[in-house]
C-alpha cells in the first residue's frame, strides 16, 4: 500500500506531497491525519527552514474523496471530518512560523483548493486550475475558503466563484490576486525548488514573525496592529540573523542567515 502524504528533506526544505494521484489526491481520513502529523514533524525539526507542499500526478487535491462520505462503513460524518480533519490542517498550516509555498502541480478543487489558498506563497503552472467546487453538489466552502477567498480577490468576486463554482485558470487566478505567480510547466519543478531554497537560506525567524503579522492583521484594528509590530520588530533586532544581516550589508557581502 502506498504511503498517502510523502516527505522528503534536503537543502533545509522540506517537501509535503499528496500521494494518492489515482483519486487526484482527494482526501480521506488517513491521508488528512497524517498530513497533519508530518506538518507537526516539520515545524518541531530545526534542520527544515521552508516547507512546499504539493500533489503527485495530474491533480493537486480534488477535495474530499466522495466515496469516502456516502460509504456507510468509511463515512466519518461532516463534523468530524471538519472538525478533525480540514480545520486543523488550516489552522498548522496558518500557525507553523516557516514559510510554506502551495507548489500546485494540478487542479486544486473544494477543500484542495483551500488548502491551497492558506499556504503562504502559492505557485502554480499554466496548466492549473481552481474551482470552488462545493456548490456543484450542495455544499458550502469549507477549510477557510470563505475566510481567504474574500481577502485575497475582494467579496464579489469571491462570492460569485463559490456560488458559481466556475473553474478558473491559473491566469486568471494569479491576475486576481489569488495566487502569488503562475510559473512555466517545462520549468515547473525548478523553478519551486529555487524559490524554497532562497526562503530556506533567509532569516526563518523574522519569516515567522512576519507571517505571525499578516495572520494578525487579519482581524486587528491599526492600533493593535502597529503596537504588534513594534513587538516583533525590537523581537526581531535581537536575532542572530539581524546581526548578520547588518554586518553583511555593511561589509558589503552576502548574508549567511543560520535561521536563529
Amino acid at each position: 500500500m502506498n504511503e498517502s502524504i510523502l516527505l522528503k528533506i534536503e537543502n533545509k526544505i522540506a517537501y509535503i506531497t499528496l500521494n494518492r494521484p489515482e483519486v487526484f489526491n482527494s482526501f480521506n481520513r488517513e491521508m488528512a491525519l497524517r498530513l497533519q502529523d508530518t506538518l507537526d514533524a516539520c515545524e518541531k525539526n530545526d534542520a527544515v527552514r521552508a516547507i512546499v507542499l504539493t500533489g503527485n500526478g495530474k491533480a493537486f487535491c480534488a477535495g474530499q474523496d466522495l466515496k469516502e462520505v456516502t460509504s456507510p462503513e468509511l463515512n466519518p460524518g461532516f463534523k468530524k471530518i471538519l472538525e478533525e480533519h480540514y480545520n486543523p490542517i488550516i489552522t498548522r498550516i496558518r500557525s507553523i512560523k516557516k514559510p510554506i509555498i502551495g507548489a500546485i502541480n494540478g487542479v486544486a478543487a473544494g477543500a484542495g483548493a483551500n488548502i491551497a489558498l492558506a499556504c503562504d506563497i502559492v505557485v502554480a503552472h499554466e496548466k492549473v486550475s481552481f474551482i470552488q467546487a462545493f456548490s456543484l453538489i450542495g455544499l458550502v466552502p469549507d477549510s477557510a475558503g470563505t475566510f481567504f477567498l474574500p481577502r485575497l480577490i475582494g467579496f464579489q468576486k469571491a462570492l460569485a466563484l463559490a456560488m458559481l463554482g466556475d473553474k478558473v485558470s491559473a491566469a486568471e487566478a494569479e491576475k486576481m490576486g489569488m495566487i502569488y505567480k503562475v510559473l512555466p510547466l517545462e520549468s515547473f519543478e525548478e523553478d519551486v525548488n529555487q524559490l524554497a531554497l532562497k526562503l530556506a537560506n533567509m532569516p526563518t525567524k523574522a519569516l515567522g514573525m512576519i507571517k505571525e503579522l499578516f495572520n494578525e492583521s487579519m482581524t486587528n484594528d491599526l492600533e493593535a496592529q502597529l503596537a504588534l509590530e513594534s513587538k516583533f520588530q525590537i523581537a526581531a533586532a535581537q536575532t542572530e540573523d539581524y546581526t548578520e544581516g547588518v554586518a553583511a550589508f555593511v561589509e558589503k557581502r552576502k548574508p549567511e542567515f543560520k535561521g536563529k
